[in-house]
């Protein structure tokens, strides 16, 4: 791992049960590099970007984000391999594909809760930084608000500035439109582009092809747990050189609907565990 590279995966394999969903993924993203994870539904996607920050603990290969290095399958201790994962997710933050908000902490209260349980940040300034990153995410005027009473982009837009509030170094996005109306798809791509804008490192699951067009450095595209294709949005998504790749394209192009086959083998959008309120904060 040099020194511009934020994430460095090798010969990353899962298996759930039976079932091998990663194959031996190697992937490297750079510092300020945005790279979009496409491929349909049971390709792997989810399951890597959560191996990422180990919140799925992979079965062999090694993990390093940030400098932080996770030899996985091996006979680490149980206490030194905690000290390896805190150090990754201190470093990177996550927004989850259905916004996981505290429904009972309001529009700040969510934002803030990392800063003051994690990063024991005084109240007074994680609530200046809570309201400066809602605003960031043109929801000044939401702090008070409970995620009841929030529409879908507007939840996930909080749940964006919650990932903030950590000051990541990697920011990783799976299926962040997918749960939300095509009318309020466009709210969360735009703070999306901002960050991606601004020079934020990211790693995003995601379908959306003009996100990938105009925001991506870079585009994966994975079928059986395994890296099929790798290039500029340009070329892939313009000349694809996989059949795999041509015929996903062809399907998104045409708003045909992949079939929703889990990563678990099951019928179904896949339902990964329910992010602890550690997962939550980091």
């Amino acid at each position: 791992m040099n020194g511009t590279d934020r994430i460095h995966i090798r010969g990353l394999h899962k298996r759930f049960g039976a079932l091998e969903v990663l194959g031996g993924v190697d992937l490297t993203v750079a510092r300020g590099e945005v790279v979009v994870v496409m491929g349909p539904s049971g390709s792997g996607k989810t399951t890597l970007i959560r191996c990422m920050n180990l919140l799925e603990e992979p079965d062999a290969g090694t993990v390093a984000v940030c400098g932080c290095t996770v030899e996985c399958g091996g006979t680490v201790r149980r206490r030194e391999r905690a000290r390896q994962i805190r150090a990754i997710r201190h470093r990177t933050a996550m927004v989850f594909q259905q916004f996981n908000l505290f429904p009972h902490l309001t529009a700040l209260g969510n934002v803030v809760e990392g800063p003051r349980s994690v990063r024991r940040m005084p109240k007074d300034a994680a609530v200046a930084l809570g309201r400066e990153l809602l605003d960031r995410v043109g929801l000044s005027d939401k702090a008070g608000e409970y995620p009841a009473r929030l529409s879908g982009g507007q939840k996930q837009r909080v749940a964006i500035a919650r990932a903030l509030a950590m000051e990541p170094e990697v920011v990783l996005f799976d299926e962040p439109t997918s749960a939300l109306d095509p009318e309020l798809h466009a709210e969360v791509l735009a703070v999306m582009r901002e960050l991606a804008h601004d020079g934020m490192t990211m790693v995003v699951v995601t379908h959306e092809v003009e996100f990938a067009r105009e925001a991506a450095d870079r585009v994966v595209f994975m079928d059986g747990g395994v890296v099929l294709e790798s290039g500029p949005p340009q070329d892939f998504l313009n000349r694809p050189a996989h059949p795999r790749a041509q015929a996903f394209l062809r399907l998104v192009a045409h708003d045909t609907p992949a079939p929703q086959t889990g990563e678990t083998g099951q019928t179904g959008q896949e339902q990964p565990p329910k992010p602890t309120r550690w997962e939550q904060a980091s």
